[in-house]
């Protein structure tokens, strides 16, 4: 049984907010952010860093998000640490919120950004008991509501919204228009590995959700980058000259990206063009491939994954809620160079006979550890191979 009473160290001036699943768990606390009701995916991030982060991450599109670390807004907000323009998250669920932001870098607190972009959070719920029970159950649709929302009517509301197997998504949050990105992250706030080659490597990004870190990471390894929406065709992308293609993270099931597995698919038939997949585009290359994509139980989501091969072992950032079907990838094509090493689930993969391969993960490490950063190296080393 999961506690829902309040508990201390909350604004005893705070309204009241719920928390229902779809299996009936209904838990109380306190409401923060923005005032309503929303209802989503119910899932949980072990990273103990790095919140603003989560929330701005178009991968976190329709869910409603589950902190572990007990509190939250310690260190505010700022317009740096944002993978998007807005919050992309439903809603949040917190232990505690942080009475005061204090960091040298802050520039608001959470409450009040959380409120202006009308992000629905509750706190002062028993988050590790939520934890155990999605980790147990899985991860369910559920509703946080603090405007007044019965739990009978939010419970309804629940079990009548579509599941996150086959959504697409990627559509609803990919840019509508074109655009070029040349900024790297700014070198006070990221000390690692920046290169100017004389000729920067030009990359076509398709967007199924991406962060600003990975254009970042891009630029910094000698890229400029043109970013091009999720249902882009193969001739719109080879009018553009590139000399690789990044195929971007995301919300959603991958199975439901339908256009970006044809034009993954189309991209496979230029054998000598560099292709690089990061999570959900990682999926929609093996899709592409003709292997099969699965729903995990609850997600890989947090800053500590272990991913390798034997002796080798990186440190890894995950968001994803579905992953590979080792066995349906064709073994002649492609290597699965990398696993999951908590369960043994496809982290990253390679085609045998042409420079295209993806990962699981998230290498920019925005939050988290840099052990991945390499992979944009490796992008970089095809496309000057071909070059």
């Amino acid at each position: 049984m999961i506690r829902g009473s309040v508990l201390p160290l909350l604004r005893e001036s705070a309204a009241a907010a719920v928390l229902v699943l779809a299996d009936g768990t209904v838990l109380r606390g306190q409401a923060f952010g923005a005032t309503g009701t929303v209802i989503g995916e119910v899932v949980f991030n072990t990273g103990m860093t790095g919140y603003q982060e989560v929330m701005t991450d178009p991968s976190y599109s329709g869910q409603l998000v589950t902190f572990t670390y007990p509190e939250l807004g310690n260190t505010g907000v700022n317009g740096v640490d944002q993978e998007a323009d807005r919050p992309h998250v439903r809603g949040v669920i917190a232990r505690q919120l942080a009475p005061a932001a204090s960091n040298w870098r802050s520039e608001g607190d959470l409450q009040h950004w959380l409120d202006r972009h009308g992000v629905v959070g509750i706190a002062g719920v028993d988050t590790r008991a939520l934890v155990r029970h999605l980790r147990d159950g899985g991860a369910v649709n559920g509703a946080i509501s603090s405007d007044g929302t019965s739990p009978q009517d939010l419970l309804e509301q629940v079990r009548s919204a579509p599941s996150m197997t086959g959504l697409n998504l990627a559509a609803q949050v990919s840019t509508r228009e074109p655009y070029t990105w040349i900024k790297p992250c700014p070198a006070a706030f990221d000390a690692r590995l920046q290169t100017s080659p004389e000729r920067p490597f030009h990359v076509v990004a398709i967007d199924f959700g991406i962060k600003r870190a990975i254009l970042e990471r891009l630029v910094a390894h000698g890229c400029t980058i043109t970013v091009l929406p999720s249902d882009s065709t193969l001739e719109q992308v080879l009018s553009h000259r590139p000399e690789g293609v990044f195929l971007s993270n995301g919300p959603g099931d991958p199975a439901a990206v339908t256009e970006g597995i044809a034009l993954a698919a189309g991209l496979l038939k230029q054998a000598n063009l560099p292709v690089f997949g990061i999570c959900l585009g990682h999926q929609i290359l093996g899709l592409a491939l003709g292997g099969a994509s699965f729903k995990l139980g609850y997600g890989h989501r947090g800053l500590n994954h272990p991913c390798g091969t034997p002796g080798q072992v990186e440190i890894t950032s995950q968001n994803h809620g579905f992953a590979l079907d080792a066995g349906s990838l064709p073994g002649d094509r492609v290597e699965i160079t990398h696993l999951n090493l908590n369960d043994r689930t496809v982290a990253a993969l390679a085609m045998r006979q042409q420079p295209v391969f993806g990962v699981q993960y998230h290498p920019e490490a925005s939050p988290g550890p840099h052990d991945a950063d390499h992979h944009f190296g490796r992008f970089v080393a095809l496309m000057a191979e071909r070059r």
